[in-house]
């Protein structure tokens, strides 16, 4: 066991590198983004330190740090990691350097709306504030402790929404749609609140606490009670409790009908914050449905499951319809989120060792592709300023590598075989069909939708005579458009290539995720459902098959 711990260093870096950034001199705006890269390459080289010396076979929290925080309740500084928080920690500390690289010129709108010169430094702290905030949240093992930095990381998006906008897009515009993101999560961290604060009295009641009357945060002493049934709450209180934690994470994943904030928020702001929020931020609800309703609430999260399934295959269906219909590109991507992350929820709520890896699995894949779905559909967009997806035309004949890696990320957007998001979908499947059949089922319709909505945006914008704006927003023909430059081909050539680097060989990933995902189910008193399998002829030594006629004789 190590004594550097290396989990604060994991998640304090980012966090003190934007107090540097900030700091900067106004016109050091170029160097407030180089700091804010390199230290964001600092995080990922720790974060692979962390995945270099974590054991698969070994116990399920490894590299653990617990001090006292505040005894009196109960509530300490306890991190760890499993192998669902290490893959989700690799692709937070993965993405934001990438993320920070594709959005080098975001602030340019920023400064010339508030001519202070100082936008480079906020944008490039923002986004550092929101991968300290998340990464400490996924390796946090106290619950008061998780809760804070779930409901802080709002702020820095808060501002990255309302304060850096996407091209053309209105100031109040913005404004709405950052309050709307602010007072969704709000209102269901707010309900979380209340469901902690009656888990911490259930704690104390019990006798969880290391002195008489005092409860405790930490998961896995209240994990460790609720599979053993000692917590002191009848099943009613323990519902009520669940409830809340799980409407706090379905706003944030986002699950329908919670989802609201999701298109606007996505569309108004920079393509970067908006993959950081679909790809990382979003990725704290459904790692919070995994890590903390079931864990805490297995007899609950039984109870409300076939809910949540249903709720998930409305998402599905529902965000894949929705995307079909729309005419604005950046707001058709955010809709197929809201089918990705059903299709996340869905795994999750199977309650079986296939649905849950996949889902995990899924939540990384899920990740790269939307970004680089996004980011790609950015590039083009910020060089016309024009969403309208009937703007444009024709971008493959003047821009092949644009549009060829748009095409790639879109086939991994509709899980192509070969690319990463179709393992994660087919164990998804696999894992839900034996228990929810109907469910599942229904589900493959989105394998329709999306193939029609990805090849049908396609086409429409990368098929055909060459079409883009024109600076009085009127498609014109025989327009030009730069292809890729070597920053924006640096950002999209590591998503492609894990893309298909997880599509051929997501072995090691699954390596990591499925023991956690086995300690997890532990938790849930519920039995795995049989695999089902046609009965085998058995074959006698006589070459013959059981139950054909032997030689010489008659039926």
């Amino acid at each position: 066991m190590t004594t550097v711990p290396w989990l604060t260093i994991l998640w304090v870096l980012p966090l003190a590198g934007a107090g540097v950034v900030a700091a900067l001199p106004a016109r050091k705006g170029g160097a407030a983004r180089a700091t804010a890269l390199a230290l964001s390459v600092a995080v990922l080289v720790v974060g692979v330190m962390v995945a270099a010396g974590f054991d698969s076979a070994g116990e399920r929290f490894q590299f653990v740090e617990s001090h006292e925080w505040i005894p009196s309740f109960g509530a300490g500084y306890r991190l760890g990691v499993d192998g669902i928080a290490l893959v989700l920690v690799l692709l937070t500390a993965a993405l934001v350097p990438l993320l920070l690289a594709a959005g080098w010129h975001d602030h340019r709108a920023a400064d010339e709306e508030a001519g202070t010169g100082r936008s480079a430094h906020t944008y490039a702290a923002l986004i550092l504030l929101v991968e300290s905030m998340v990464l400490v949240s996924f390796v946090s093992l106290d619950i008061l402790l998780f809760y804070i930095f779930f409901e802080a990381m709002l702020v820095p998006m808060y501002f990255l929404i309302g304060g850096f906008g996407s091209p053309g897009t209105a100031r109040a515009d913005r404004a709405r749609a950052a309050v709307k993101f602010l007072l969704y999560n709000l209102l269901g961290g707010l309900v979380m609140l209340a469901a902690l604060i009656g888990l911490y009295v259930v704690t104390a009641r019990s006798g969880l606490g290391e002195s008489p009357g005092v409860g405790t945060f930490d998961i896995r002493v209240v994990t460790a009670a609720a599979t053993s049934g000692e917590l002191d709450a009848t099943p009613a209180v323990l519902g009520a409790l669940c409830l809340g934690f799980l409407i706090a994470f379905a706003v944030k994943a986002p699950l329908w009908p919670l989802h609201g904030w999701l298109p606007d928020a996505a569309v108004r702001t920079t393509p970067v914050a908006a993959v950081l929020m679909m790809a990382v931020v979003d990725k704290v609800g459904t790692f919070g449905m995994l890590r903390y309703c079931l864990q805490l609430f297995p007899d609950a999260s039984v109870t409300f499951a076939p809910v949540v399934v249903t709720l998930a295959v409305i998402g599905i269906v529902y965000g894949a319809m929705l995307a079909i219909g729309q005419t604005d590109v950046m707001r058709l991507i955010a809709y197929t989120s809201i089918s990705h992350f059903g299709f996340i929820v869905l795994g999750i709520f199977a309650l079986t060792t296939q649905g849950q890896a996949g889902s995990t699995l899924y939540m990384v894949n899920h990740g790269i592709s939307t970004a680089a779905l996004f980011l790609i559909a950015g590039f083009l967009v910020s060089r016309h300023g024009n969403r309208t997806i009937a703007a444009y035309g024709g971008v493959q004949k003047i821009a092949p590598v644009l549009a060829g890696t748009f095409l790639v990320a879109g086939l991994a957007t509709l899980s192509l075989p070969g690319l990463a998001p179709f393992v994660s979908e087919f164990l998804v499947f696999v894992g839900t069909y034996p228990r929810y059949e109907v469910a599942a089922v229904v589900a493959t319709l989105a394998l329709v939708l999306s193939a029609l909505y990805v090849l049908w945006l396609y086409q429409r914008m990368m098929g055909g005579p060459v079409r883009l704006p024109g600076d009085d927003g009127v498609a014109e023909r025989d327009a030009r458009v730069p292809d890729l430059v070597p920053r924006e081909i640096a950002v999209v050539a590591p998503l492609i290539a894990l893309l298909l680097v997880l599509g051929i060989y997501p072995k090691p990933a699954l390596d990591v995720i499925t023991p956690a995902v086995d300690d997890t189910l532990v938790s849930i008193d519920i039995s795995q459902p049989e695999p089902v399998v046609p009965p085998e002829r058995s074959v006698a030594e006589n070459g013959s098959t059981a139950g054909d006629p032997e030689e010489g004789e008659t039926e």
